[in-house]
C-alpha cells in the first residue's frame, strides 16, 4: 500500500503539469469544472476519458503538430480522449493494475472522426509533402502506405473502442512540446535518439511505419520486448486486443458500435 500511495502522489504531480500543457478549458468547449461538454452528434454511449479515469495521462498528438502529418489533423477541435463507456471503464480497470506496480497509461489517440481519416487519405496521396519522413516513415516509400496498410480509408478508432496507448514510469514528467521545424531523429533508432517521449522504451516511437513497430518482431527484444508484452498482456486481461501491427494499437471487445464509423468532432 505504501507503495501505491507514493505512485498516486507522484502521478497526481504529473498530471497536473500535463494538464497545463494538454487541456486548457476554454468557456466555448468546456464547463464551469472544465471538463469537455458532449460534442455535437456526440452518442450518450461516449464519454470524455477524464471523467472516467483522471489519472491516465493524455498527450493526444493529432490535434498537435507533431504528427506523422506534421500539423493538426481535421476534427481534433480539442486534445481530449473520446471513447466509448464500455471501452473507458475498461482502461480503467487496466490502469489500476499498472498503477501498483509504479506504472501509468498514457494514451496518444482514441476516438477519431472520419473527417480525420480522410485527412490522412489526402495526405497520403500528396507525394510532395514529406517533411516529418526522417521521424515517422524513414525507410517507407511515401507512395507504398497504403499497399503496406500504414494508411486505410477507415480505421477502428472512428467506432469509439480503439485507443492507441503506451506506459509510463511514475513519478512522470510531462514529454517535451516538439518544436515545428526541430531537426527530426527516426521513430525506430535507439531510445536516447528519438524524440524524447516519457514511455517506457517500446523499440521504436509511436506511429512509427516500420515493421519494427510490428508487436511481436523478433528483433525486439530484451527490456524493450518485455515492456511491450508487459502493456499487451496487461490490456489484454481487460478485455483489450492488440493489433499485431502496432504495438500501440489496442481494441476494447465487444465493441459498442462494432459496424459504424462516426464523424463528430473531438471537442
Amino acid at each position: 500500500m505504501p507503495r501505491l500511495a507514493a505512485a498516486l502522489r507522484g502521478l497526481a504531480v504529473a498530471a497536473a503539469a500535463l494538464l497545463t500543457v494538454t487541456v486548457v478549458p476554454s468557456p466555448a468547449v468546456a464547463g464551469a469544472t472544465g471538463r469537455p461538454v458532449p460534442s455535437a452528434g456526440m452518442p450518450k454511449e461516449f464519454v470524455a476519458l477524464r471523467e472516467v479515469d483522471p489519472t491516465i495521462i493524455q498527450e493526444m498528438r493529432y490535434p498537435s503538430p507533431h504528427n506523422f502529418m506534421g500539423g493538426p489533423v481535421d476534427g481534433y477541435r480539442r486534445p481530449v480522449c473520446l471513447l466509448t463507456r464500455d471501452a473507458a471503464r475498461a482502461l480503467h480497470r487496466a490502469q489500476r493494475s499498472f498503477l501498483r506496480r509504479g506504472l501509468t497509461l498514457k494514451v496518444y489517440d482514441c476516438y477519431r472522426p472520419q473527417r480525420a481519416v480522410d485527412h490522412f487519405v489526402r495526405w497520403a496521396k500528396d507525394l510532395g509533402d514529406q517533411r516529418m519522413k526522417a521521424e515517422f516513415y524513414p525507410r517507407e516509400d511515401k507512395s507504398k502506405l497504403f499497399d503496406d496498410g500504414y494508411i486505410a480509408a477507415k480505421s477502428g478508432h472512428s467506432r469509439g473502442s480503439t485507443l492507441d496507448v503506451t506506459l509510463v514510469r511514475l513519478p512522470a514528467a510531462p514529454t517535451r512540446p516538439y518544436v515545428p521545424g526541430e531537426p527530426l531523429t527516426s521513430c525506430y533508432g535507439p531510445k536516447a535518439g528519438r524524440f524524447p517521449d516519457n514511455s517506457l522504451d517500446m523499440g521504436t516511437g509511436f506511429d512509427c511505419f516500420d515493421t519494427l513497430a510490428h508487436t511481436l518482431d523478433p528483433r525486439v527484444h530484451g527490456r524493450q520486448r518485455a515492456n511491450r508484452l508487459l502493456l499487451k498482456q496487461g490490456l489484454e486481461r481487460a478485455g483489450f486486443v492488440n493489433l499485431p501491427e502496432e504495438w500501440w494499437h489496442f481494441t476494447f471487445t465487444p465493441e459498442t458500435f462494432p459496424d459504424t464509423y462516426f464523424d463528430f468532432p473531438v471537442q
